[in-house]
C-alpha cells in the first residue's frame, strides 16, 4: 500500500491518522506542493489524480483512491478495525456531520490553492490573505464548537470515547489553524478534544513534523 501524500498537507494528516488507528502500513510517497510549482502537477502524478490534489491511497492490486474522507471510508469498510463510525445510524449521521463541517465548511477556503489564488491572482496583501484564513477558520470552529458542546454524546472524543472520523478531521485542522496563529480561545470544548486525541499514539506519530518530507 502507498500513501502519496505531503507533511503538512491537512487532507494527507487525517489518512494517515486513520492508518495509524488501523495499524496498517504504507509506504509513504511524498509529493512536494510547493517545490518545482508543486509536485502534484507533474504529469506522472495527474495520471494517478487528474485533480492534482494530494493524498491518493494506491493498493497493492492497483486499486487508487483519492479524496481524503472517501479513502477512510473505504478503509473503515475493508478494515473493520477498530471502527471509525458508530454502530447506529445516528451516530454515523453525527459523526459525519461534524467531519463535513470541517473538511467541507472550512478546509476549501483555507487550502493552499486556495491561498494561492488569493495572493497571486487577486493581489491581495499577505495581512489580508491571513484575515482571509483567520476568519473563515474562526467561523467554521465556532461552528463545531457549537456542536459539540451542545450535545452529550461528545465525551473525550467528539463522538463517545474512541477516536472516530470526526476526530480525525478535527485535529488536522487544529494544526492548520495554529500555523496560521488564528484564534482558538473561543472554542475550549474543540481543543480540549484536540489535546486529548494528541495523546493517543495514532494521532501523535501522524504529526506533520515526524513525516518524513517535513521541514
Amino acid at each position: 500500500m502507498k500513501l502519496h501524500n505531503y507533511f503538512r498537507s491537512s487532507a494527507s494528516f487525517r489518512v494517515r491518522i486513520a492508518l495509524a488507528l488501523k495499524q496498517l502500513d504504507y509506504e509513504y510517497v511524498s509529493v512536494h506542493l510547493l517545490q518545482g510549482g508543486g509536485q502534484q502537477f507533474a504529469a506522472a502524478f495527474k495520471a494517478i489524480n487528474p485533480a492534482a490534489l494530494v493524498p491518493v491511497l494506491e493498493e497493492d492490486d492497483g486499486t487508487v483512491l483519492t479524496q481524503s474522507l472517501a479513502i477512510i471510508e473505504y478503509l473503515d469498510e475493508t478494515r473493520p478495525q477498530p471502527a471509525l463510525l458508530p454502530p447506529d445510524a445516528v451516530g454515523r449521521a453525527r459523526v459525519r456531520a461534524l467531519a463535513l463541517a470541517i473538511a467541507c465548511e472550512i478546509h476549501p477556503l483555507n487550502n493552499l490553492r486556495v491561498l494561492a489564488y488569493l495572493r497571486k491572482t487577486l493581489g491581495v496583501t499577505e495581512a489580508q490573505r491571513d484575515a482571509w484564513y483567520c476568519h473563515w477558520v474562526e467561523t467554521g470552529l465556532a461552528t463545531v464548537e457549537a456542536l459539540l458542546a451542545g450535545d452529550t454524546r461528545t465525551s473525550a472524543c467528539c463522538h463517545g470515547d474512541t477516536p472516530t472520523l470526526a476526530d480525525i478531521c478535527l485535529v488536522p485542522q487544529i494544526f492548520n489553524a495554529q500555523r496560521f496563529k488564528a484564534k482558538l480561545d473561543h472554542v475550549p470544548t474543540v481543543m480540549r478534544i484536540h489535546e486529548h486525541c494528541l495523546t493517543l499514539p495514532a494521532f501523535a506519530q501522524s504529526v506533520p513534523a515526524l513525516q518524513p518530507d517535513a521541514e
